[in-house]
């Protein structure tokens, strides 16, 4: 590359650096360094192209002038850039240790200065078929108050502080999972804290008090917050799992919060918090540290209920029943205030899918992905699906739908697929049909585009997701917990890229053959029967059938 002559400096001008001095350090550095040195005869701009070899200086707009670098070219005499690489695949593999009472530990090696460790419990709401239900949902209310060595809960809390710790506590349909995230330096006492939480809780009158006054104000939360999604969940499981396993609520209903009380909580505690039933899993970790650590707060330790058999646990498989759940409520008045939602009807619609055991649960997570959907308010950015099919065919093509969003629920022995959509209630019946041929039209043709574009943003959440700490946490012990095993994040990504159309149309037939769960909330006055629904996802072109009246 040929160098210009450097412009014409006028003798008046001032040196460049005028207190430094340009130098080439050991091996020289192209773009010479500027070092403060002792007062020198100035050094100016041709001299410093002279010494590194460089392009003449540039003029730019403000009139001074700079040493032209090339971007495109090595630099002379710097040494060649050597770059960090991931070392071997092993060091990241989850490694699970099985001890002597059952009880599993699998760790996440991850760097930085912070882990996360926690107990998690196969038992839910799904096992509370022979108790009352809502056990669960006040053990995670009471998880980590007063235990046999720390006497309150704010006790806890300061143990926690010491170690930059913070604790948490979830209570699904299938696991009740105990988390503290805190300094790894603190392993020990967390794991001690994590053992005394689960397995020595005081449960004391005062505590139990306290959780059925947060219960009761949690289920009137519930009906009463603009975002009816948790209600519409509940009430589709309810419809498509009548009265068995998944379809147990998962809320305490209220007549039942003054029936629990402390037997009612051992009774269930004996049955089913049992080390055969529980990880311990970790990250940020040593494996080795965490089984120590497992070995001297969790093996040999006599819970506070006692160790003889409770009931026999319930195994019972989960059976699909499809059907309609339909709350009538006036939503006019849900959210008052200067920018009011106005009154709208919710309707979710679902179809058994498939378990996360089973082969056909990545083409449904793709499936979900390509319906992908939302609220209509955020129809139009960069990653938010503005690409999907709700979007494309629904939310785009009718401005009066609030909302169109898929989920995927899945479970160790079956899924549902669901839609939910929400608009103006006397749009009602034209809104379920929109729904229903959406549904059809998933057995239809699936563009290769769509399909990479569903995958391609199914791994990059999967991924993003991933990076966080809790998450892998929650990753690792879901996982564990059911297989005895994980999956890598590699190994999903490969499964992810070998899904074909193929795929795609052949769960999505096998979905249309069972009877839909239907949840309605709102004023449901011009709702479709749901012998209509049902006929309408059996059709060819998923129409409901037409209505004659005599008088309109």
């Amino acid at each position: 590359m040929s160098a210009r002559s450097p412009p014409p400096r006028p003798p008046s001008a001032p040196p460049l650096c005028p207190r430094s001095r340009w130098r080439q350090d050991g091996g020289g550095h192209g773009v010479a360094e500027a070092r403060r040195l002792r007062p020198g005869p100035p050094v100016t701009v041709s001299a410093v192209s002279r010494r590194c070899g460089l392009a003449a200086g540039r003029s730019y707009s403000g009139g001074g002038a700079y040493p032209g670098v090339s971007l495109t070219c090595p630099l002379p005499g710097v040494p060649k850039a050597v770059f960090a690489a991931a070392e071997s695949r092993e060091r990241f593999e989850t490694r699970v240790t099985v001890l002597e009472n059952g009880l599993r530990v699998a760790s996440q090696n991850k760097f930085g200065q912070f882990c996360t460790v926690g107990v998690l419990v196969n038992s839910g709401s799904r096992h509370e078929a022979k108790y009352l239900s809502g056990i669960s949902h006040f053990l995670e209310k009471l998880a980590f108050c007063s235990t046999a060595q720390f006497g309150s809960k704010d006790e806890i809390l300061l143990t926690l502080e010491k170690h930059g710790g913070i604790c948490d506590c979830q209570a699904s349909r299938d696991t009740i999972m105990y988390a503290v995230s805190a300094d790894a330096r603190g392993l020990d006492t967390v794991v001690n804290l994590l053992a005394d939480v689960t397995l020595q809780p005081r449960l004391s009158d005062e505590e139990i008090e306290m959780t059925r006054m947060a219960i009761r104000f949690e289920l009137e939360d519930l009906n009463m917050r603009p975002d009816p999604e948790p209600l519409l969940t509940e009430m589709i499981h309810a419809a498509a799992f009548r009265d068995n396993t998944v379809g147990l609520n998962r809320f305490c209903p209220v007549e039942n919060t003054d029936k629990i009380d402390r037997d009612v909580l051992h009774s269930y505690l004996s049955s089913y918090f049992t080390p055969d039933r529980m990880v311990l899993a970790g990250v940020g970790i040593e494996h080795e540290h965490l089984v120590e650590c497992a070995r001297k707060y969790l093996l040999g330790v006599e819970p506070v209920w006692g160790s003889g058999q409770g009931r026999a646990v319930d195994r019972s498989v989960a059976q699909y029943t499809g059907g309609i759940i339909k709350v009538e409520k006036d939503m006019s008045d849900v959210s008052l205030g200067p920018t009011p939602i106005p009154e709208l009807t919710h309707i979710m619609i679902g179809l058994e899918s498939c378990s996360f055991l089973e082969d056909d649960f990545i083409p449904f997570a793709v499936l979900n992905m390509m319906m992908g959907g939302g609220g209509s308010f955020s129809a139009g950015g960069p990653g938010k699906g503005m690409f999907t099919r709700l979007y494309l065919n629904v939310l785009n093509r009718h401005h009066w739908m609030y909302n169109a969003t898929s989920y995927h629920h899945s479970y160790e022995d079956t899924g549902l697929l669901c839609i939910h959509a929400s608009a103006d209630p006397k749009q009602v019946r034209e809104m379920v049909e929109i729904i229903t041929r959406e549904f059809i039209l998933m057995a239809g043709a699936v563009g290769e585009v769509e399909l990479e574009r569903a995958k391609t943003q199914l791994k990059s959440m999967l991924m993003m997701n991933l990076e966080s700490r809790p998450v892998i946490f929650e990753d690792v012990g879901r996982q564990v917990l059911a297989t005895n095993t994980r999956k890598l994040p590699h190994e999903l990504c490969d499964l992810i890229s070998q899904v074909k159309p193929s795929d795609i149309k052949r769960v999505v037939t096998k979905m249309l053959h069972k009877k839909p769960a239907v949840a309605a909330l709102g004023d449901l006055t011009d709702l479709p029967t749901y012998e209509h629904i049902q006929a309408a996802l059996s059709s060819k072109d998923g129409r409901l059938p037409r209505l004659y009246r005599l008088f309109r």
